[in-house]
Order: structure tokens, then sequence, then C-alpha cells
């Protein structure tokens, strides 16, 4: 009898674990793992050649505006160099969609001219929008990111838990959901135009928003992002230039540029840039989570 009770209680163990491991990882996983490929090969390899193997075939890069990155580097190779430069970088945050098909990340990097140099030479964080592919696998959509002066510390490696599982429930229809996400951005940039940034954020902004700004470590939570723009009393044109939706409706981002003006008479324009925004849309309305503007240096 003993011998038969520790054959079911092995049984049970095995049976356990085979279940654990024959698991499929969920979508916020494999997007993190995904991420951190990305850094790996261009350590590895080379920046370079690490963004045309994890970008999307239609992925937006910035040079200054938005392009097709995959043709673009294509069309501009870079040029021979006795160094070897490095740009390395890891998520902290990360998000997917219901439907595990979009989701984004976030987080520091930091470059050398070299990669044997002692210290790096620039830092900032990056934010990346990611799209799953008829393959299963992840690419991303679009690639932007902020500078600033000081390290946000040691890079470290995420060791992310599994999150919840892609719902199997009923998509909803993409062209209206993009119709509703369009037409909220739309009135997010008018009042930015209109009133200024300030109010249109007080608006539209999510309570746990992450704001990027140039220069400044990232703003998380709305009450730290409103007083980061507190003093920004410009008014700011905005003109998207794409965007995309999840299949279940619940996550979406717009990207294009922008142009501030002064908010005085004379409306004079003092900076221009690129954006990206990423909405959710939680109790049936759409709320600013993600929000990066990145200057273009005149």
């Amino acid at each position: 009898m003993k011998y038969l009770i520790l054959g079911l209680l092995l049984l049970a163990v095995v049976s356990g674990v085979a279940g654990q491991n024959s698991r499929t990882p969920s979508p916020l996983r494999t997007l993190v793992e995904t991420e951190q490929a990305f850094s790996k090969t261009a350590a590895d390899r080379s920046t370079r050649e690490a963004f045309m193997q994890f970008i999307a075939h239609d992925g937006i890069l910035f040079r200054p505006k938005a392009i097709l990155g995959k043709q673009w580097m294509l069309d501009h190779p870079v040029p021979p160099s006795d160094k070897r430069p490095l740009l390395a970088w890891q998520p902290i945050f990360a998000f997917v969609a219901d439907s595990g098909e979009l989701g984004y990340t976030t987080g520091p990097w930091e470059s050398k001219d070299d990669i044997n140099d002692p210290k790096p030479s620039g830092y900032g964080e990056f934010i990346t929008v990611w799209k799953k592919q008829v393959d299963g696998t992840w690419k991303f959509a679009v690639d932007l990111g902020i500078s600033h002066p000081q390290s946000a510390g040691p890079l470290r490696i995420w060791q992310v838990r599994d999150g919840a599982p892609a719902r199997k429930g009923s998509a909803v229809d993409r062209t209206a959901a993009q119709q509703s996400l369009f037409q909220r951005d739309t009135e997010f940039s008018n009042m930015s135009s209109r009133q200024g940034i300030l109010p249109a954020f007080t608006t539209f902004a999510a309570s746990d928003i992450r704001l990027f700004r140039e220069g400044s470590f990232p703003f998380v939570g709305k009450g730290p992002a409103l007083r980061g723009l507190t003093n920004k009393k410009e008014l700011v044109d905005s003109q998207a230039s794409g965007n995309g939706v999840s299949n279940s409706g619940d996550l979406g981002y717009v990207y294009g540029s922008y142009e501030t003006r002064s908010a005085d008479a004379e409306r004079k324009v003092t900076g221009q840039g690129n954006f990206l925004r990423i909405w959710r849309k939680r109790g049936g309305l759409w709320q600013i989570v993600l929000d990066v503007a990145s200057p273009i240096q005149q």
C-alpha cells in the first residue's frame, strides 16, 4: 500500500511539472523576452542587425520624421568605422492587450561610442510598440525615445512572470475602434492647440500615465506628470501620421509630428518634434497611458 501511495504521489508531481513545462507562456512574458532578445542581439552583433531582425516590414522609425524603418536602413548602410558603437537597453515595464497581439515596452537605454569604452556617453528612455505577426513572433511597429543627462541605474534583466493569457472572446470592429481612437486623439490635440498642453493632459490622462519628456526621467502617475508640465505654457499642434488598435479594442496608439507655439498673440513656432501616444480603453473611454514627445534638434 505504501508503494502504491508513493507511486501515485510521484505521478502527481511529475504530471504537475509536465503541465507547468507544457504551459504556453503568456503574451506579456513572450513580449518582454523578445525585447530582451532584441537588446542582446544589439550587444552580440550590432544595433543595425538587431533593428533589421526585430522591426516589422511596416515598422516606423523617426529619421527625423516617421518613415518605414526597414527600407530606410537598407537605403542608408552604416559607413565603415574602426569603432563598434553599442546601444544597450532593458525593459522595466510592459503591457499587452487582452487579445494578446498588441503591446508596448519601455525602459532605460545607454550608449557608447565604442563597445570598449569604460563609460556610456549617453542615456535615455525607449518606448516601443509591438505587434504579433502571423507566425506568432513579435516585431516592433513603432520605436521612439528621449535622452536625459544621467543614468537611470544599472541595466537589470527583468525576470518577468507570466501575465494573463490572451482572451479568446470575440474581436471588436477594429475599423470602428480605430475611428473612435482617432476621434479621441483629435479632441486631445485640439485642446492642446487651443488651451495648452496642461489642460489637455488634465482632461485626457489616465491616473497611471507615463510621461516622457526630453532631458527628464519619466513622470509616472498623473500627479507627477501634471507637475512636470506646470511650466509648459506653449500651445502644441499635433499632426497624426498613423495609428493602430488591438483586436480586443482596449489598446491603441497614435504617432506623428508636432509643433510648439507661444501662447501669446504672435503664436510663434518655438519647436518641433515627434510624438507617440498610447491609449487604453477603460470603462468605455479612451485614456492616455503613455505619451512621449521627442524634439527634433534644429
